[in-house]
C-alpha cells in the first residue's frame, strides 16, 4: 500500500494546489484533467474535462470524476473504487492507456483512453493523484496560441511547467532553434531516456515515420513546421521509433510559445501514445471481419441469456435478422423442452467455465428444427469479471443426414450381405439333397453361384436400379459370349426391380442348364425361343420359353432342385409358372407382376398353403409354424428344416397380404417373420400376431437396429442361420405357446 499524507484534509489540498497552481494551462490541454485527494475527492479539473463530463461537478464533494459513469468495454457497469483514478490511489502505481467507456451527464457513452498518475511530495508521501482522459475515436484539439500569451518571459513559462511534470502524458517543450528546454517524467519514460534537457531534438535518437512508412525529414516533424510557421499544422496520427527500434503510434499535439509582445519563444508538444488505441482498433477490425465472414453462427448474449450481438451466418442459418433478435432472449431459437439445458450452460458461464462441442437441436424462424454443433465461451472484462456468453453453432443437420443415411446404408449392407449368405447357404444344402454324387453337388452348386453372382454384378453396376431383361438372359444363357444361333430372343425393352432380377436370374439358369444337360440346347440342331411381352399398362410381365429339334423329352421321375425353385421364386413375386415337358421339348409360362407393392395378389394363398402337405389345421397334432420370407431359397431352407422336424409349416408367405390372411386363418402356433418384405415393414403383422397371442420371432439379415421399433426385445435368429439354432428358437416360442 502507499504511503499516505499524516496531515489534515486541507493540508493535503493546499500541497495539491501548489503543485497544479496555473488552472490557465490546464484549460488549454487538449484533453480531460482532474485532480484529486487521497480519498478521490475531486479538487480540480480543466474545461475539457468538463466537457467530456457533460457538467461541472462540485469541488471538494464528488469523488473521481463524480459527473459521469465509467463502464466496461463489455458495457459493464465500472464502480467508482475500481476506476483507474481509484486504482492509482490504492496501488499507488501509474495507470496507463486504459480504454473505458464513458457516459456522460447527458447519457452519451464513448470510449476513453485514460492514463492516471499518483501525486507525492517531496517525501514520498502520497497526496493524491492526477488524470488525463481523452476520446479515443474523436479528433484531438489543439492546445491554444494564446496558451503563454500573458506570461512575461521564457523563464516565467518554465517556472509553469511543473504543473506538467506529473502529468501522465508524454510532454516536452522546445525553444526556437529546436533545442529540449522542458521533458516530463511521462515525456523521459515515453523516449526511454533518450531525451536531455538543452540537447538538439534532432539529434535525440527519435525518427517519425508516415503511417505508410515513409520517413520523415526534421524539418517535416510537426514540433518543426510549428516553429517554422508559428501556429501549428492539423493533427495526424505518426510512427514515433526510438533507438532501441520499438514504434508507438503517436498523435502529436504541438503548440507555439509567445512571450508578453508576442515573439515566438518556442513550442510545447504533446505525445499522445495512441498505440493501444490502435490495436484494439485492429483487433475489433479482425475480430469483426472474421465474425462477420464465419460460416459459423457466432452470438453474443449477456449473463442473463439476452442476444447481444447477431452475425450474418446465424441470420443465414436460423432465418431472423439481427435487429429483430437482439434483445431478445437467446431463448427464441431453444426448443422448450431444452430451456433447461440452457439454464444449465448460463449457469456454467457464470463461474467462467467454457462449455465444449456438444451437439443439440434450436428452432429456425420458420419453426424448422435444425441439428447444431456448440461451443459456448464466458465474456470476460478487463477485470476478469464474466459479463456474458460467445456462442458459435454450426449447422450440422445435412451432416446428420449424411450420417442417419450411411448408417441405414451400411444396415441394408449389412442384411442385404447376410441375406446373399443365407440365399447360398439355401443353394448348398437344397443342391446336395438332390444330388447324386459329389462332382454333381460341386457342378450344380457352383452354376448356381455363378448365376447369382452374375445378377449381382449387374444390379451393382446400376447401383440396384435394376436390370434390363434382354441384358439379364443374355447373362444366364449366353455366358458372356457375343450370340448363339439356337437361342432366338424377342420382346421389348424392360427393367426389372432387384428382387424380380435376382428371381428371374435363378430361373433362367435352371431352365437353360436344363437345357443345355438334357433338352434343346443339348444338341446342334436344337433350339430355344424366348418371347416375352407386357399387358395391363406395363403391369405384368408374360414370358414364354419354349424348346424344340432336341431329344425326346420324358417327364422327370423325381422333382429335383429346379422345379421348386421355379415355384417358389414366383410365388415372391406374386407370380405365376406353367411348366411342361411336351415330347418335342419343354415349355414354360412365366406371369411375373413387375411392381409387387406388398398386396394384391390374385389368389387365395390361405387355402393354397393349407393343402401343401394335405394335413388340415383341425386333425394336426404339428406344431403350426407361420414362415414369413420373400427370398424363395431360404424360404425353401427353412421350410425344409421345420418339415424334418416334425412341424406343418405354414406358408412360406412371399408377401404381406399373403401373411395376413395366414394370419387371418388362425391356428398358427408359433411365427417366423423377415424384418421386411420387399422393402415394407412387418410392423403390422407383428402387432396382428401380438394381439393374436402368438409369439414369434424375427429371422433377418437386419441386426436388432433393423427390427420394428416396438418389438425391439423379440427374439432374434439372424441370417444365415444354423438348422439347430432355428430349432431351439421355434421349440421355445411353442413353450411360450403352450405356458399361455
Amino acid at each position: 500500500m502507499p504511503q499516505i499524507a499524516s496531515v489534515s484534509r486541507n493540508a493535503a489540498h493546499d500541497r495539491l494546489r501548489e503543485r497544479f497552481c496555473s488552472t490557465d494551462l490546464w484549460d488549454n490541454l487538449p484533453v480531460g484533467v482532474c485532480c484529486c485527494d487521497t480519498e478521490g475527492y475531486l479538487l480540480g479539473f480543466n474545461r475539457r474535462a468538463i466537457e467530456l463530463w457533460g457538467r461541472r461537478p462540485e469541488v471538494q464533494r464528488e469523488r473521481y470524476g463524480g459527473a459521469t459513469r465509467l463502464f466496461t468495454e463489455a458495457g459493464v457497469l465500472l464502480p467508482k473504487e475500481q476506476g483507474p483514478l481509484a486504482e492509482a490511489l490504492r496501488t499507488g502505481k501509474s495507470i496507463s492507456n486504459q480504454l473505458v467507456v464513458k457516459e456522460d451527464a447527458r447519457g452519451r457513452r464513448t470510449v476513453v483512453l485514460y492514463n492516471a498518475e499518483p501525486v507525492r511530495d517531496e517525501s514520498g508521501v502520497l497526496l493524491g493523484a492526477v488524470g488525463c482522459f481523452q476520446e479515443a475515436a474523436a479528433p484531438q484539439r489543439l492546445f491554444s496560441a494564446s496558451v503563454f500569451a500573458d506570461q512575461q518571459n521564457h523563464e516565467k513559462d518554465l517556472r509553469s511547467f511543473s504543473v506538467l511534470q506529473t502529468m501522465p502524458v508524454a510532454i516536452y517543450a522546445t525553444d526556437t532553434a529546436g533545442r529540449i528546454t522542458f521533458a516530463n517524467a511521462a515525456c523521459e519514460k515515453f523516449a526511454g531516456g533518450e531525451l536531455r534537457v538543452g540537447s538538439d531534438l534532432a539529434r535525440a535518437g527519435w525518427q517519425f515515420y508516415s503511417l505508410e512508412g515513409e520517413l520523415l525529414r526534421h524539418d517535416e516533424w510537426p514540433v518543426a513546421i510549428t516553429l517554422k510557421n508559428g501556429h501549428a499544422p492539423p493533427p495526424v496520427e505518426l510512427l514515433l521509433e526510438r533507438s532501441d527500434g520499438r514504434r508507438f503510434r503517436v498523435l502529436p499535439h504541438p503548440v507555439p510559445m509567445f512571450d508578453g509582445v508576442g515573439r515566438l519563444t518556442g513550442a510545447l508538444n504533446m505525445l499522445v501514445d495512441v498505440t493501444a488505441v490502435h490495436e484494439v482498433d485492429v483487433q475489433l477490425a479482425r475480430l469483426s471481419a472474421i465474425v462477420a465472414s464465419s460460416d459459423d453462427a457466432i452470438i453474443s448474449k449477456s449473463r442473463d441469456g439476452v442476444i447481444t450481438s447477431w452475425n450474418a451466418a446465424a441470420s443465414r442459418i436460423y432465418g431472423y435478422e439481427d435487429h429483430e433478435v437482439i434483445g431478445k432472449p437467446i431463448t427464441i431459437i431453444i426448443p422448450p423442452e431444452l430451456h433447461q439445458e440452457e439454464l444449465e450452460i448460463l449457469a456454467k458461464i457464470r463461474r467462467g467455465d467454457r462449455v465444449d462441442h456438444y451437439e443439440t437441436v434450436r428452432i429456425t424462424k420458420d419453426g424448422r428444427r435444425i441439428d447444431v454443433s456448440l461451443t459456448v465461451s464466458p465474456i470476460l472484462d478487463r477485470l476478469g469479471r464474466v459479463v456474458g456468453a460467445s456462442k458459435v453453432s454450426r449447422d450440422i443437420t445435412e451432416r446428420k443426414r449424411n450420417e442417419q443415411i450411411q448408417r441405414l446404408l451400411v444396415r441394408e449392407l449389412n442384411h442385404r450381405v447376410k441375406n446373399t449368405l443365407a440365399t447360398v447357404q439355401a443353394i448348398a444344402t437344397q443342391t446336395i439333397r438332390s444330388a447324386k454324387s459329389p462332382n454333381e453337388f460341386l457342378g450344380n452348386f457352383q452354376g448356381r453361384l455363378q448365376a447369382l453372382a452374375r445378377v449381382h454384378e449387374m444390379l451393382t453396376n446400376t447401383s440396384w436400379q435394376g436390370a434390363a431383361i434382354e441384358d439379364l438372359i443374355r447373362e444366364q444363357l449366353l455366358f458372356d459370349s457375343d450370340a448363339d444361333e439356337r437361342i432366338n430372343l424377342n420382346g421389348p425393352n424392360v427393367v426389372l426391380n432387384p428382387q424380380a432380377a435376382l428371381h428371374l436370374a435363378l430361373i433362367l439358369h435352371e431352365l437353360g442348364t436344363n437345357a443345355r444337360k438334357y433338352g434343346a440346347l443339348s444338341v446342334s440342331q436344337g433350339t430355344l425361343e424366348l418371347r416375352w411381352t407386357v399387358r395391363d399398362h406395363a403391369g405384368v410381365l408374360l414370358l414364354d420359353w419354349k424348346e424344340s429339334g432336341g431329344p425326346l423329352v420324358r417327364p422327370p421321375e423325381r422333382r429335383g432342385f429346379g422345379s421348386p425353385l421355379i415355384e417358389r421364386s414366383l410365388d415372391a413375386q406374386a407370380g405365376k409358372v406353367l411348366l411342361n415337358f411336351e415330347p418335342e421339348g419343354v415349355t414354360c409360362e412365366i406371369v411375373l407382376p413387375l411392381e409387387v407393392e406388398g398386396h394384391g395378389v390374385e389368389e387365395d394363398r390361405s387355402s393354397f398353403a393349407s393343402r401343401k402337405d394335405g394335413t388340415s389345421s383341425a386333425g394336426s397334432a404339428k406344431a403350426r409354424v407361420l414362415v414369413v420370407e420373400d427370398e424363395p431359397l431360404v424360404a425353401m431352407d427353412i421350410a425344409m428344416v421345420l418339415s424334418e422336424a416334425g412341424c406343418e409349416v405354414i406358408g412360406p408367405a412371399a408377401s404381406l397380404d399373403e401373411a395376413r390372411s395366414l394370419i387371418a386363418a388362425g391356428a398358427v402356433d408359433a411365427a417366423l417373420l423377415d424384418a421386411n418384405l420387399g422393402g415394407y415393414p412387418v410392423d403390422d403383422l407383428a402387432a396382428e400376431l401380438k394381439h393374436n397371442s402368438t409369439p414369434f420371432a424375427f429371422l433377418t439379415g437386419y441386426g436388432r437396429e433393423g427390427m420394428p421399433p416396438a418389438f425391439r426385445d423379440a427374439p432374434l435368429i439372424e441370417k444365415p442361420f444354423m438348422p439347430e439354432q432355428l430349432l431351439q428358437a421355434v421349440r421355445q416360442l411353442i413353450g411360450q405357446r403352450a405356458m399361455a
